[in-house]
């Protein structure tokens, strides 16, 4: 298990970690006609699945994510952004259906005084393993970098209990959350630790829970957390993406102190107001309404692409993306928009 206790006294709230630009991220922003919107799930359109066969079949899932790779002009490849996995290792009930996005129905603690008894399920012995095995597959069929999608610590603590009620557990039972989110860390943790060894060049670790929490409880029971992950899975090229789509902006402070490599935020915020605010050495992504590829047609798409590059294209530390995951039924025409957009900005920057 993540030895967070130690980990804790090496933390204190202000602590940051390095903030050394990694090849892969000064890549990715020297090169900005190439984006990495959270795009996965549409795939199952090019390659006639579905959403099923994705999160359960390591060789579609391949298949799919080699199927985004040869149709856009994408910077890093993203594995399938399925927040139900680590709870479901854990013994959560989980909800699959042919053409829907995995979720959570059913936690495994009744009281969260039973969070001691909880055991760190070992790598492999889940449906985790379907996406390090997609991985490894996917590492033989292209050199491009491949980021993974990983739950945050305390948004996987709200889906093995209950998001209100852990909220109100923080105030009332904080030694009792602690405990969970250890043990939520600790398998996180190893989870990176696997893909890494698969062949991931870095991970994006979506905490959106998080956003719920005021800036004093987000420390205690989020970012700590977050920060021990970091530390004990980070090395000088691996990269790791904190997404958070909900309201950051009280957060932001500390939220930008967790020293990870990019920081990916959702349509919730106003971008140019983040980056108003961001340091200039803090590269920050996001965050086109991911709504907007299954509700609008192309032209707006295109249209609300260029206006978020024309408020923020001018920030050397951004990178567009999409806010958070691309539904499973948006538009091609709207991806392959969004896409022309980004190509017609950048050219016309040269």
């Amino acid at each position: 298990m993540l030895r967070m206790r130690q980990v804790r006294r090496k933390l204190p709230v202000t602590f940051a970690l390095p903030s050394v630009m990694k090849p892969l991220v000064k890549e990715m922003l020297a090169n900005k006609r190439l984006s990495m919107p959270i795009l996965s799930y549409p795939a199952t359109q090019l390659r006639g699945c579905s959403v099923l066969d994705l999160v359960t079949n390591s060789n579609k899932q391949a298949e799919c994510i080699k199927a985004v790779l040869d149709r856009c002009p994408i910077s890093v490849a993203l594995n399938i952004m399925d927040l139900s996995v680590e709870a479901e290792a854990f013994g959560a009930q989980i909800k699959l259906e042919k053409n829907e996005i995995p979720t959570v129905t059913h936690g495994i603690l009744s009281n969260l005084s039973q969070a001691v008894s909880v055991s760190v399920p070992e790598i492999g012995k889940g449906r985790e393993q379907v996406y390090i095995d997609a991985l490894i597959k996917v590492r033989r069929l292209t050199d491009k970098p491949i980021f993974c999608g990983v739950i945050g610590p305390y948004s996987l603590a709200g889906r093995l209990y209950d998001m209100t009620e852990l909220m109100i557990a923080c105030y009332d039972q904080p030694e009792n959350v602690e405990i969970l989110l250890e043990k939520c860390a600790s398998f996180i943790a190893a989870y990176i630790t696997a893909l890494k060894k698969a062949g991931a060049s870095g991970v994006i670790m979506a905490e959106p829970a998080a956003g719920l929490l005021s800036p004093a409880l987000c420390q205690q029971f989020s970012s700590r957390y977050v920060k021990a992950i970091i530390e004990n899975t980070q090395d000088k090229n691996f990269v790791f993406v904190y997404h958070n789509c909900g309201n950051v902006m009280p957060l932001l402070g500390g939220i930008l102190e967790l020293g990870t490599d990019i920081y990916h935020f959702g349509n919730a915020v106003d971008m140019a107001q983040v980056l108003e605010r961001a340091p200039s050495d803090k590269v920050i992504a996001g965050n086109l309404n991911p709504i907007d590829f299954c509700m609008e047609n192309k032209q707006t798409v295109y249209q609300n692409t260029l206006k978020l590059l024309e408020q923020c294209g001018h920030y050397n530390n951004y990178l567009i993306s999409s806010g958070c995951d691309i539904p499973p039924n948006s538009n091609w025409d709207a991806i392959d928009s969004y896409f022309q957009a980004i190509q017609d900005f950048y050219q016309d920057k040269k």
